[in-house]
């Protein structure tokens, strides 16, 4: 999960390895607490000090979050991007500590070579899809941009055949398995943080809302469990109860909610983010769509004797909401189990030590990298239609010829449709 987890203590003592003795141990992380907070805590049992660490060291995170989406868009796609690059490097990290008695040859260099080429391809995307008026400004881009997926599936076929010539008798079956575990990775880290990045292009709330349903359902969880749990929820992580799951699901559909609300009255949050090619910045303005205009919504009959209300104002995107943050409540939490199962088949507590208390980055976001899936299918499915700006953009491309020929199509449709009279002349 992002912030709190309570799945592996500092004893780990209940972890059954008798099916992998064969795996190699990895070293044990290193304490990074501060030395100013092991003083301070220092006459706190063990239980309460990790509940004051990871308290402080969350409140700080959120903080420095805040402080980014306020800087804008393209410091949240920065931040992205960083948080890919070390949730690779950590996995790819334990590889290598795992396999690295066997000198592999090329293995690190290719793994991060692959990062480069399919970050590469997935950025490249982005900017033909979001950046095509300033492409169009620049003839060396355009080169790039227009054999873009021929450039990028060279690239990867050299990283391919270099792997094909490091293969070393004796180890074949030991190399295929560490090209299987980039590969992974990469499926894991860049794609997902790719529809991180296209779910911030359809309106910072899609990207907000989703990541603080996983953060509430987490804090929410571990607060729960902390003070009321006593039924266990799944072996692989010992320290989940019913009592966290139950109630950190109800917190956050209810966190969702209004959270939504707020979000929803401010242009900044529910434009689509654009880039300004005249003043190369990117900018939310927009005529916010009737997700984000208040309707009025008739009470349950249920609800109406305990509410008191017949009709409540509401925004369309609340409902959307719940859908979100029930999916981060529920099947969000898999993501977590998932990474649990996959450090107890390395004995590994934590992926890294970066920050203290908590583990590594990809500690934080197992369950995040689902929930970005899931939120970019939702809005393929059942929110973006036809982009007219999209379509614009790709018709500016076009050549003169072509755009006429289109020009004259479009003319002729909305001439059977009575939408133009059949005098008008282009």
């Amino acid at each position: 999960p992002f912030f709190f987890e309570v799945d592996l203590d500092e004893g780990l003592v209940d972890l059954d390895l008798r099916n992998d003795s064969d795996t190699p141990d990895v070293p044990p992380p290193t304490d990074s607490t501060p030395e100013i907070l092991k003083r301070a805590l220092s006459g706190l049992s063990a239980r309460w000090k990790n509940w004051w660490i990871r308290g402080i060291l969350t409140l700080a995170m959120i903080s420095v979050f805040f402080l980014i989406i306020y800087m804008g868009s393209f410091m949240l796609m920065l931040l992205v991007l960083g948080i890919q690059v070390k949730c690779f490097h950590e996995i790819i990290t334990i590889g290598y500590r795992v396999y690295h008695s066997y000198d592999l040859p090329w293995f690190r260099s290719l793994s991060w070579y692959f990062l480069l080429c399919v970050n590469y391809f997935f950025y490249g995307e982005t900017v033909a899809d979001y950046f095509g008026t300033f492409v169009q400004r620049r003839e060396q881009l355009q080169f790039l941009i227009r054999y873009h997926r021929f450039i990028s599936f060279a690239l990867y076929l050299a990283g391919f055949c270099m792997f094909v010539l490091s293969l070393v008798k004796k180890h074949y079956r030991l190399q295929f398995y560490m090209f299987a575990w980039t590969h992974v990775t990469l499926l894991i880290t860049v794609t997902q943080s790719h529809l991180v990045i296209q779910n911030l292009f359809e309106g910072m709330i899609w990207f907000l809302v989703p990541i603080s349903s996983v953060i509430c359902n987490d804090i929410a969880a571990y607060i729960f469990g902390f003070f009321f749990g006593r039924t266990p929820l799944i072996k692989l992580s010992p320290k989940k109860t019913w009592e966290g799951f139950i109630g950190g699901g109800f917190s956050t559909v209810l966190f969702g909610f209004v959270f939504s609300y707020f979000l929803a009255q401010h242009q900044y949050f529910v434009c689509p983010v654009e880039y300004n090619s005249e003043t190369n910045r990117f900018v939310t303005e927009c005529e916010p769509s009737e997700l984000f205009q208040l309707k009025k919504y008739s009470v349950p009959l249920l609800l109406q004797a305990v509410l008191g209300w017949e009709t409540v104002n509401m925004y369309p995107f609340q409902m959307h909401s719940i859908a979100l943050s029930t999916f981060a409540s529920l099947i969000g939490p898999f993501g977590g189990f998932f990474a649990s199962g996959f450090k107890r088949a390395f004995k590994i507590k934590d992926f890294a030590d970066t920050i203290p208390g908590h583990g590594g980055i990809m500690d934080r976001f197992d369950c995040q990298y689902l929930m970005a899936t899931f939120v970019h299918v939702y809005i393929t499915s059942f929110i973006r239609g036809p982009n007219p700006s999209k379509v614009l953009k790709q018709l500016l491309v076009l050549q003169p010829e072509q755009q006429l020929n289109v020009y004259r199509t479009l003319k002729s449709h909305l001439v059977e449709k009575g939408i133009l009279r059949p005098s008008l002349r282009g």
